[in-house]
């Protein structure tokens, strides 16, 4: 018998992971994963983008390259956190990730100590919380409505505990709700957080997909203290096999990140960063953006009509204005998780609420993605949720 740490021993399968691996199953409707809408994924330009890279580069475009990342490709995200996020930072201030799940595990491993505070919005990141874990955090939950995290709430809690030392939000089209902060509110959040010593982890995966709302400043592009980290990532606007994400932060989590990810990876593969980098010089970017958003919104529309019409009026969903997820609420007494196999043996799945929720407890939800099933199948899916639901709260 191998000894393992007594992290690792801690390590097992949940109800709900065993019951998402039948998801797998082709002839279920699955509105439980993140996944982006493979038909979307720009397979014939890549093989162009793949040629290019050897032609100009050869053999140097699958050698080692630097931790911090491929000049070329920081520079795109310079200019891409100037235009979409509002973001003045130097090349320097960015390192590139093997997608966004790496920066959250490696800021953890940076920042934590064993039983220091992470406050999260309620709810929050299943993933995050997975990342965090091995630092053995305690969590706090902070209030949250339809704008956000409330700031007099985290002042209060901030107040009280002085063990904190991160907080992990996602302002736009969060997961699992799909709200987006207002700039009221992350402006009060800033002057929150300045009264104290925390370190804000800023996770946007989903801000260029927007539907119905412009473009808001990042809670970085407010930071004046260098405290909050910015964490970006390709993988819901362009291919998500490549694993590319990138942080933003100050020189001091800069310095100590690339030591970090140098014991854990040496470096994010440099031929996916020239992938990248070259498919923004040799095509429109932002065109393949809108094309993703148009069909998304689409979608969005589609499965938020048919739970309008087939769920049981006490059953409410948010309207999310971008990302991929809406947040559906069941009456408090209804326990998503038990509903699950019963949605099951109707093929079509969803991820039950509770695991959003690091303290646990608030099982009455669940979420859906709606941006990697086609639209007949999200009106049916839809429709078999709806039938199960209506069994259990009209009987």
């Amino acid at each position: 018998m191998t000894r393992l740490s007594g992290f690792a021993q801690t390590l097992k399968a949940s109800d709900i992971a065993a019951l998402l691996k039948l998801t797998e199953k082709p002839e279920v409707i699955s509105f439980a994963g993140g996944l982006p809408a493979p038909e979307l994924f720009p397979i014939e330009e890549m093989k162009s983008v793949d040629t290019a890279i050897y032609e100009t580069e050869g053999s140097k475009a699958v050698q080692y390259g630097l931790t911090e990342g491929y000049g070329e490709f920081r520079k795109q995200l310079q200019k891409r956190m100037k235009d979409k996020f509002f973001v003045d930072c130097s090349t320097e201030d960015i390192v590139v990730t093997t997608g966004s799940q790496q920066a959250l595990f490696i800021l953890s491993q940076l920042l934590l100590d064993e039983g220091q505070t992470v406050l999260m919005e309620s709810p929050s990141y299943m993933g995050a919380i997975m990342a965090f874990n091995p630092r053995w955090p305690k969590y706090t939950e902070v209030p949250t409505d339809e704008a956000g995290m409330i700031p007099e709430e985290l002042d209060k809690i901030l107040a009280a505990d002085d063990s904190i030392r991160v907080i992990y939000v996602i302002p736009e089209f969060q997961n699992p709700t799909g709200i987006t902060w207002s700039l009221e509110r992350r402006k009060a959040f800033i002057e929150v957080i300045n009264k104290y010593d925390v370190t804000v982890l800023e996770d946007n995966p989903y801000g260029e997909i927007r539907y119905d709302i412009e473009r808001i400043p990042s809670l970085k592009s407010l930071d004046t203290q260098g405290k909050v980290v910015y964490m970006g990532s390709f993988s819901k606007i362009f291919l998500p096999g490549l694993r590319l994400g990138w942080i933003v932060a100050n020189p001091q989590i800069i310095d100590k990140f690339v030591k970090f990810k140098q014991a854990v990876d040496l470096g994010t593969s440099t031929f996916g960063q020239r992938q990248a980098a070259y498919y923004c010089n040799m095509y429109d970017m932002e065109a393949h953006i809108r094309k993703i958003t148009d069909l998304y919104r689409k979608r969005r529309d589609i499965m938020c009509a048919s739970m309008a019409k087939y769920f049981p009026d006490s059953v409410t969903f948010t309207y999310p204005k971008g990302g991929l997820f809406t947040w559906v609420t069941l009456p408090e007494h209804v326990d998503a998780t038990a509903l699950m196999p019963k949605c099951l043996a109707r093929n079509v799945a969803y991820v039950p609420g509770g695991i959003f929720y690091p303290n646990g407890g608030r099982r009455n939800h669940f979420r859906l993605n709606y941006s990697n099933m086609p639209e007949e199948r999200i009106v049916e899916g839809v429709k078999r949720l709806g039938e199960v639901l209506h069994a259990a709260l009209d009987a």
